[in-house]
């Protein structure tokens, strides 16, 4: 959008420091020894930002609980802004979600400036409703909004000649509005009611008329479950370089009626119209530019603690300072991650740190401000949803972010010692709806198969995880629409029987939910074998199997019956197999069907296909093969998938499918299916991301194709491919480690995805040939090292020799 910024090194003076190579406690590498010391330089926060991916492009720090940006009108503002400058601007809120689905989330107290109101600018004839006030951004010259953004920073400048910037920190936010000289009182609007929903009940208002302090709260309706939430805010004012005194003028609003003198919303008929808030004008800054700075609390508490958030973590309403700090935060995350970038193009190297950037927007860390009990440990929420994130969010951070990631299995484990189940979904403290089978337990099982050692010295108790999982595993909830599963049918059948309708959720999703059901179990059994529990790891990983239960090993594809021996589909009772079209819920499905929540979902599928879902069995893909008649017809069923447009790349089921031909020795299939899924459907543009970011779910996916690397959650394994640079190191604190993938015979990647010389024909690890050029052992990335590549133009390179050389699998002993 030709919006890039000058990097910022030489104000933010970062200094990065990194371990070396396979360095565990020796000497460090400075700076000068790192190929890209400014990773924020990189980020291009716009990517996503039209259309349905709902990527958020305002300022946040890595989990922050605030998340500061520009709301629109567009009906995809579900992380507030668009790129579309025919959209308005309508406020400036403090807390958004990244990339979801289902109804807007959050977008709370708005601030919206005025450089005047009506004719004779007038207090109370400022148009103070959303709908009233809205106004468009201007617009550079190739026609994109004139907006800017960076790591710790947004800017906009609206079609009233006002300027807008934003930066924040953890639970605060900090604006500063430019006022054109025209502007005789500049006015400001702190909008309480107007959330994304428009849901708000029971509002309150109150303005400090010495300060010009407003405080309020209001409840709002959860986006993506049954719920509620109440929240609070705290807005102080001050000017920029010179003395704002009191308000000259202020006032409650209700609708679009200011109220000169108001102070408080209990002064208004608030059931009488829905939209509640304070209007403020102030005096000019009569020695050049009136900038006003807002400073913005937020809590989930009360509007006490509001105000102390923001009096501790903004005290002196430093701009610059706070920009800066935001900005240093993302480049120590973000720089553990390193690329060399020699024959490589600025897009990849864009969309690889944009992408890499997103995955730390969620889950947010709302530590304090928990208002269902006390507790010291973590609160993490906007888990928006496990099922999108689980699969590839948390093995990333696993490479480079452990403590983070720590930190957030705390807080998961708090839930479910206080819920009685780990949360799926959940927004502003209210469960939400389920999508899967119960995801948290890969992500738990992510963090301890490849931390147990360092489980403690990272605050989490291994028993309390244990014990989470199996409140997961083995207790039914009351609604497993909101927590836990199915678990009753589950352990009874080892499938979720199409036609029994019980009364603690909806008949739905039978067939998807047995798989993740399985997948979970799966996480089970690997954390107890890390745990020395033999027997519950058998017990699991037996209980793992159960994917065989939904597999109708008659169920074909009319006109490709030479491909497709089996598939996955409903189950009776009795055993016998109901039916639901193959091309079901997929891209082509024009049928109308639901495919998402709802009770009149009765095919047993979420939000994908059988076709697809048949492939997605990352614990024992070697017993996939052996169900679909063998390796050959895996191939063509692989193939069949991608060139028929049953792979969807708006959807996280599919996402594996690219790696999947490892498993039939053919990984440069998998190097070239992913590269061409990146070239067809992704980019650094506005409409980059083909569906919603997913909480960073797309974003982590990217990262890794882009790395050459693909996870297989809650186990040691990673699929290896080719990374799109000529090295790529990941440091990991919790090791003081840093492991180095070099890729020799690196020739750039073809725009296409198809060809170059991409594909991997050996590996070597620390000089000493790998036991697989398919995938990489955790233990690389503990102790560090370095990964030697040799690149090859033969897309039909192997996995190696030998049998230990294909990706483990359950059935053929793996896993143990």
């Amino acid at each position: 959008m030709g919006r890039a910024l000058t990097s910022l090194v030489a104000l933010l003076g970062a200094t990065l420091l990194f371990p070396s190579q396979g360095s565990a406690g020796k000497g460090r590498r400075a700076e000068a020894d790192v190929p890209i010391p400014d990773p924020a330089s990189h980020v291009n926060l716009f990517i996503g930002t039209t259309s349905t991916g709902h990527a958020f492009p305002g300022v946040t720090l890595p989990h922050g609980m605030v998340k500061v940006g520009m709301d629109t009108d567009s009906p995809d503002n579900h992380a507030g802004y668009d790129a579309n400058p025919s959209f308005s601007a309508t406020g400036f809120s403090q807390l958004h979600d990244d990339g979801t689905g289902g109804s807007v989330p959050l977008s709370l107290w708005k601030i919206w400036p005025f450089a005047s109101c009506g004719d004779d600018n007038r207090f109370e004839v400022c148009p103070c409703d959303i709908n009233s006030r809205k106004v468009l951004r201007k617009t550079l010259a190739d026609g994109s909004p004139d907006d800017a953004a960076e790591p710790g920073y947004f800017a906009s400048n609206l079609s009233t000649d006002i300027r807008v910037e934003l930066t924040a920190t953890r639970r605060a936010a900090l604006h500063r509005y430019t006022f054109p000289s025209s502007a005789t009182i500049p006015r400001i609007v702190v909008d309480i009611t107007n959330d994304g929903q428009q849901s708000n009940s029971l509002p309150i208002v109150h303005i400090d008329s010495d300060t010009g302090r407003v405080t309020g709260g209001a409840t709002f309706a959860a986006s993506f479950g049954p719920g509620v939430y109440r929240a609070y805010t705290c807005v102080d004012f001050k000017g920029d370089g010179f003395d704002l005194g009191k308000p000259s003028e202020y006032g409650t609003y209700l609708g679009n009626s200011p109220i000169r003198g108001l102070v408080d919303g209990i002064q208004e008929y608030t059931g009488y119209r829905s939209e509640l808030g304070a209007l403020l004008g102030f005096n000019q800054n009569g020695n050049g530019e009136t900038k006003i700075y807002v400073r913005v609390g937020v809590s989930f508490i009360s509007t006490v603690q509001a105000c102390s958030n923001a009096e501790a973590e903004i005290p002196s309403f430093d701009f610059d300072g706070t920009r800066s700090a935001a900005r240093n935060t993302w480049n120590e995350l973000l720089g553990r991650v390193q690329v060399e970038t020699d024959g490589v193009d600025d897009d990849t190297v864009e969309l690889f740190y944009s992408s890499l950037y997103r995955t730390h927007i969620s889950p947010a860390d709302y530590s304090g401000e928990n208002p269902l009990w006390d507790s010291d440990e973590p609160y993490y929420d906007s888990f928006y949803c496990n099922w999108d994130t689980f699969r590839t969010l948390y093995p990333l951070m696993s490479l480079h972010d452990p403590e983070n990631f720590a930190r957030i299995v705390r807080g998961m484990i708090n839930i479910q010692q206080h819920e009685g189940w780990l949360p799926e979904c959940r927004g502003a403290t209210a469960q939400q709806w389920i999508q899967g089978g119960s995801d948290g337990d890969p992500i738990l099982g992510e963090f301890f198969v490849k931390f147990a050692d360092q489980a403690a010295s990272l605050g989490v108790s291994a028993d309390a995880l244990y014990k989470a999982l199996l409140a997961d595993a083995e207790d039914q909830p009351p609604n497993w629409d909101l927590q836990g599963r199915q678990a009753n049918a589950w352990k009874q059948y080892g499938y979720i029987p199409q036609d029994i309708i019980e009364a603690g959720g909806a008949n739905t999703k039978q067939v998807s939910r047995a798989l993740e059901y399985a997948f979970g179990d799966f996480a089970v059994s690997q954390v107890a074998k890390a745990m020395n529990n033999s027997a519950d790891g058998d017990k699991y990983a037996k209980r793992a199997g159960n994917f065989v239960n939904v597999w109708n090993p008659n169920m074909t594809v009319t006109g490709s019956e030479s491909i497709f021996q089996g598939m996955v589909q409903p189950r009776f009772v009795n055993g016998s197999f109901g039916f639901t079209d193959p091309s079901h819920c997929s891209p082509n499905d024009n049928s109308g069907d639901n495919c998402f929540l709802f009770n009149t979902n009765f095919d047993g599928f979420y939000e994908s296909s059988p076709i697809v879902y048949s492939q997605f069995v990352p614990q024992d893909t070697a017993k996939l093969i052996e169900l679909q008649g063998g390796v050959d017809k895996f191939v063509s069923r692989l193939d069949f998938i991608f060139d028929q447009n049953y792979f969807d790349s708006t959807d996280e089921p599919s996402q594996q499918i690219p790696f999947m031909y490892h498993y039939a020795n053919k990984p440069g299939h998998s190097t070239q299916r992913s590269r061409q899924v990146l070239a067809q459907h992704f980019s650094t543009g506005t409409d980059g991301l083909p569906g919603n970011d997913d909480s960073g779910a797309m974003a982590s996916y990217v990262a890794f194709f882009l790395a050459g690397l693909y996870p297989v959650p809650a186990t040691k394994q990673y699929l290896l491919s080719s990374p799109f640079f000529p090295q790529i190191s990941f440091f990991n604190p919790a090791f003081n480690s840093t492991t180095t993938i070099i890729a020799h015979n690196f020739a750039g990647n073809p725009s296409d995805g198809t060809g170059g010389t991409v594909f991997v024909q050996n590996v070597t690890i620390d000089g000493q040939p790998a036991k697989s050029n398919c995938f990489l052992d955790w233990d690389v990335f503990q102790r560090g090292g370095t990964v030697e590549l040799t690149l090859t133009g033969d897309i039909e390179v192997t996995c190696g020799n030998g049998t230990d050389a294909l990706p483990p699998s359950l059935s053929t002993g793996g896993f143990d």
